[in-house]
């Protein structure tokens, strides 16, 4: 019996095409899922990363559909940071804390440096001890371990078992082991966090977040590292160890040594009678070419010392990072040159200028 026109049976080619959509759902499901995925992601301005590491695609501002939904912690309640040093990088870090909705209090050794932030929204401690009392995180963003821990000696008061402690200034391996056995002292949840980057990523919330600590603080921490980084790299939660500021010491140290290497081939240049110019006139376009060289030359030879990173604290990390390198067992020959650089050039009268003023060591 024939069959009527609609009961036809499909051509064979398209009942094997069937056949083999309906064998494989779930890698159409799972191609069009992760294509959806990659569209949201660049929607929403972002790349996509690892789980390591978190944060908006490097060179691009964090979205602020991301900042509104980071600044409440999972209680649905506000986060209130203390930060503790309002210098170079703490007050553009509060004030990026500040544009994602937190409450911010901040406090400072020199009052006059904090006040300018009260009209960003900031409450200004008159204390350390008010700046953290009832807190959720605690930012601490001063020159040294000495200051760190000056700073939350005299937070001492107002500091209860369990609050979260940001160590996010740089105080080298040793430094950072040290300050977690105080943090154990006053019960708190500490968190190994140095930042990469300068004042200009400061500003523009672009910093690199390099972050050790216990799982359970990352509610807390999430949100405040999302406000002033453009990424946070998850180092583990043994903060103890210090592995977040080892890796600290490993950028910083190609930091120091690259704007050593860049001031010291102008001043040869300089010694020699030649243009300095001539000499990025050569690297400009070529294999050895960059942003940071572009960028340090430029303002050498302009003689804009303006700091983003000064003579004075590059000086010091040289120190932490010979000693990190000591204790390893690794000898660090460049970092130690561009110690001895700095050191001329702050008896010079350089130490509060960027440390591109290591330029100045070639000469007298």
């Amino acid at each position: 019996m024939k069959c009527p026109p609609s009961w036809q049976p499909a051509p064979r080619t398209a009942r094997r095409g069937r056949a083999r959509r309906r064998r494989r759902p779930g890698l159409v499901r799972r191609t069009a899922r992760r294509g959806h995925r990659r569209t949201a992601a660049k929607r929403r301005g972002r790349s996509v990363v690892p789980v390591a590491i978190t944060g908006a695609a490097p060179g691009g501002p964090a979205p602020a559909s991301r900042q509104e939904a980071d600044h409440r912690t999972t209680g649905g309640r506000m986060t209130t940071v203390a930060v503790l040093g309002t210098g170079l990088m703490g007050a553009p870090m509060a004030r990026n804390m500040l544009k994602a909705g937190m409450d911010v209090r901040v406090w400072n050794r020199t009052r006059e440096k904090a006040l300018p932030l009260r009209e960003d929204g900031a409450t200004v401690a008159g204390t350390a001890a008010d700046a953290v009392r009832d807190a959720d995180v605690i930012v601490t963003m001063l020159s040294d371990e000495d200051a760190v821990r000056a700073a939350l000696t005299a937070a001492a008061p107002g500091l209860r078992p369990g609050q979260v402690w940001a160590q996010m200034s740089t105080v080298g391996v040793a430094g950072a082991q040290r300050l977690a056995a105080l943090a154990a002292e006053h019960g708190l949840t500490y968190a190994d966090a140095p930042v990469q980057g300068t004042r200009q990523p400061a500003e523009q919330g672009r910093l690199v977040v390099l972050a050790a600590a216990p799982q359970e603080a990352r509610d807390a921490l999430d949100p405040v590292f999302s406000a002033v980084g453009g990424r946070t790299l998850w180092l583990g939660e043994d903060a103890a160890a210090g592995t977040a500021s080892g890796l600290k010491m490993a950028a910083v140290s190609y930091a120091v040594s690259l704007t050593a290497v860049v001031a010291e081939s102008l001043a040869l240049a300089k010694g020699l009678g030649l243009d300095p110019e001539l000499l990025r006139q050569v690297i400009t376009g070529g294999p050895l070419d960059n942003a940071y060289f572009q960028a340090k030359s430029k303002a050498i030879l302009e003689g804009d010392f303006e700091p983003s990173f000064t003579v004075r604290n590059a000086e010091k990390d040289t120190r932490l990072i010979t000693e990190a390198g000591e204790s390893a067992g690794v000898r660090l020959d460049l970092a130690a040159a561009a110690g001895e650089r700095l050191r001329r050039a702050e008896s010079a009268g350089h130490g509060d200028e960027d440390m591109s003023a290591t330029y100045f060591a070639s000469f007298g």
